[in-house]
């Protein structure tokens, strides 16, 4: 019979201090415990103080052994490290016996993007009129015209609100064109709102009020009048291309991916596309350079008085 795994008790204080000192989003947490749980297997046998280097590095490999990606393997080395680090914080020691141990090597896979003709043509065709039609309309087009993360996108209030214990941690300002969002790390950020997708608010900001029931603070709402959950604008997209014909895997990232190498494309701007995405390093934000090396060579090629004989 199969055991449940436990969580150690080092590791649940762990995750107290991501949740409660760092604020570390809920689904990030549960990240954390999921990799904390396969450390505690060995923590039960064992102090943390007593784990040796090697010990987990046959961890790891048990892992890999489990077919694990090298991706998945690097996640939780990386969390196992962060542990220690808070761990030894916490006793006073110096010991980390998670540092020198390498993730196995992963290919680089690009992020998905849609071509330019099929994002406009995803965002920009609305189906219908219905209320929530108009909602789907705004919430695609704020998601490629400013390259939100969709729990970015969930969490904007109507306005920036700051009463009775809540504060909004993202919000719609139509009259200056931004959106300001709260992204990873806890980062706030102020990104522009393009006329096309200021336009769809409007048109949904019109129609919005007749939704409205307990929940006044949440700019997106359904059909229920409750705020728009991240599996619901999952599910509204995918429909939505689908009834397109689009036959590319859409979700709410790839209308990310698509806003950043888009802007790249057209400005050449690595370190502005970092900002509006919310990067904290621009190693994250350059992995968009290899979307469309082909068009940024013509670019080069085009402009450039050296580039080759004329």
């Amino acid at each position: 019979m199969q055991t449940t795994p436990v969580l150690h008790p080092d590791c649940q204080r762990f995750l107290a201090y991501l949740t409660h000192i760092r604020q570390y989003s809920p689904n990030t947490v549960k990240s954390y415990q999921a990799d904390l749980l396969v450390l505690s297997s060995l923590l039960t046998t064992h102090s943390p103080e007593q784990v040796t280097t090697q010990q987990i590095r046959k961890l790891a490999s048990q892992l890999h052994s489990r077919q694990l990606q090298a991706r998945s393997i690097a996640r939780h080395l990386s969390c196992w490290r962060s542990f220690y680090h808070w761990y030894s914080s916490e006793s006073g020691s110096d010991l980390n016996p998670v540092n020198g141990i390498k993730a196995p090597k992963r290919s680089k896979s690009l992020p998905k993007a849609l071509s330019v003709d099929e994002a406009v043509h995803l965002v920009g065709t609305a189906l219908g009129d219905s209320v929530a039609q108009a909602a789907d309309h705004a919430m695609f087009e704020l998601l490629y015209s400013s390259g939100l993360r969709i729990s970015e996108l969930v969490s904007l209030d109507l306005a920036y609100i700051h009463q009775n214990g809540y504060t909004s941690v993202g919000w719609i300002d139509l009259a200056e064109q931004m959106v300001h969002v709260t992204g990873k790390g806890n980062k706030t950020r102020e990104v522009p709102v393009g006329s096309a997708a200021v336009a769809a608010l409007r048109t949904w900001l019109s129609l919005r009020a007749t939704l409205i029931r307990t929940e006044t603070r949440a700019l997106f709402l359904t059909a229920r009048g409750t705020r728009m959950s991240v599996r619901s604008v999952q599910l509204r997209l995918k429909a939505h291309a689908d009834k397109l014909g689009i036959k590319s895997q859409v979700h709410p990232h790839v209308l990310r991916h698509s806003f950043a190498s888009h802007v790249l494309q057209s400005s050449g701007d690595l370190r502005a596309v970092q900002e509006l995405l919310g990067h904290a390093s621009l190693a994250s934000t350059q992995v968009y350079t290899a979307l469309d090396f082909q068009h940024l060579s013509q670019v080069y090629d085009a402009a450039h008085p050296r580039a080759k004989t004329r």
